[in-house]
């Protein structure tokens, strides 16, 4: 296939790379962008696309990711996806976007395929801290990258642990307001006496103490990101200045005349049922609907136990940099077997104490505390085999419980596993 002169401009109008692709899924041709990204052109061009980024021998949907290439052609519109692609530096997330090419007849012949690489989040450590590759992790960051680029405001949901600030900080980080501030509120930690003082700041003589005016965190977060974590702790009386703030766009320092006009980015996050305090009356219906406009969802270790490898070396390499460590199968096979209620923050904390313990650069059981001991699958105790279970049951109750430990998600278990959905489903049902 020749290229036009138009399709030849279309492919170099931006400048992240792009690919022209052929129903057969061939790449056609591949701009400058895309050409620094995977390198030398002629070991590109006529090769699929999911062999280039993924590697596969087959297309995206029939390895259990989502393919836009199939909403595209169905509905002759652009389609969008969130995919793990392999670079020549590892894996990185990519923002897929493909739009259609219509011949003379109306039908498809080729898609124009964008990518934009999201650095600040990945497959392996980050600056930003963010690591995973499930596919609730995934879902994650789609969400975060289509809210980024917007000024609407984003509910981070998620337990205690999940990583709720790190989330913030990439939402600031991918967005327009990327080199503005960004400024964290505990509200857990604000009293009434505090909130106004600390939010909107003061002016010289407001109060006994107040010796010269103060910038609150509202000013200081002009052009770029309020991130107020935990909002759910802010008591309701204090909810309606909160609420005055967000519908006027304007604040007062305390002490002050002047109205001030506010310029910034909310995000906020909570691990309480923010439905539930409205429906009881502790949290004002009017604010929820505020700052709820895009919520996302963090999950919970639990919902990605998939990704807990992952984790574990990003972290090993933050809490121990100098000193190269490395867990042992068995002590990852404890991990793995643990719900970790606390998340992120407890699997940190689980780790930090075990590089302590360990005198070698490998991390035994020994080393880790007594609950994880007794949450290892399959474990028997000496004199146990009356627990010695058949075959066919062993594996039916071990696909059973993995498949709670990646949060239901049976397309995610089968690649894990390396079975087809079919024979999964057939050993859940023996």
């Amino acid at each position: 296939m020749s290229l036009s002169p138009e399709l030849r401009s279309l492919l170099e109008a931006l400048p992240e790379p792009r690919i022209l692709v052929d129903t057969d899924y061939r790449i056609l041709a591949a701009n400058a962008a895309y050409q620094r990204e995977f390198g030398n052109p002629h070991r590109l061009i006529g090769r699929t696309c999911y062999d280039v980024s993924h590697h596969f021998d087959k297309p995206c949907d029939q390895c259990g990711e989502s393919c836009p290439r199939q909403t595209a052609l169905q509905t002759g519109q652009t389609s969008r996806v969130m995919h793990l692609h392999h670079t020549p530096r590892g894996e990185e997330y990519v923002d897929v976007e493909l739009v259609p090419i219509q011949g003379q007849g109306g039908q498809v012949t080729c898609f124009v395929e964008t990518m934009k690489f999201i650095k600040e989040i990945g497959s392996r450590p980050r600056a930003l801290g963010m690591v995973g590759r499930s596919p609730a992790f995934n879902r994650m960051v789609d969400l975060i990258n289509r809210a980024a680029p917007s000024t609407t405001p984003v509910l981070l949901l998620g337990e205690s642990g999940t990583g709720k600030e790190l989330a913030a900080q990439a939402l600031h980080a991918l967005s327009p307001r990327r080199n503005k501030p960004f400024v964290p509120v505990d509200c857990s930690g604000l009293t009434e006496t505090l909130f106004e003082s600390e939010l909107f700041g003061y002016e010289k003589g407001a109060f006994t103490g107040a010796h010269q005016r103060k910038i609150g965190l509202v000013e200081s977060a002009a052009g770029g990101t309020l991130f107020l974590d935990e909002v759910g702790d802010i008591p309701l009386n204090l909810q309606v200045k909160l609420l005055r703030l967000l519908e006027t766009g304007t604040f007062r320092r305390v002490g002050g005349v002047e109205s001030i006009r506010a310029e910034f980015r909310l995000v906020a996050a909570t691990h309480r049922g923010l439905k539930d305090m409205v429906e009881e009356g502790s949290f004002r219906r009017d604010l929820y609907y505020r700052i709820s406009a895009f919520p996302v969802h963090l999950p919970a270790l639990r919902e990605r136990r998939e990704d807990l490898p992952l984790l574990v070396e990003s972290l090993l390499e933050r809490l121990s940099p100098e000193r190269p460590m490395r867990v042992a199968p068995r002590t990852m096979d404890r991990l793995l077997a643990y719900a970790f209620p606390g998340n992120i923050r407890e699997l940190r904390n689980v780790l930090e104490r075990a590089i302590l313990l360990a005198d070698g650069d490998i991390i035994g059981p020994e080393q880790l505390p007594e609950e994880l001991e007794a949450a290892a699958p399959g474990q028997a105790r000496a004199g146990s085999a009356a627990q010695l279970l058949p075959l066919d049951e062993a594996e039916r109750r071990y696909v059973n419980w993995a498949l709670e430990q990646v949060g239901g998600d049976k397309k995610a278990l089968a690649r894990i596993l390396g079975v087809s959905e079919r024979t999964l489903y057939r050993k859940l049902a023996t």
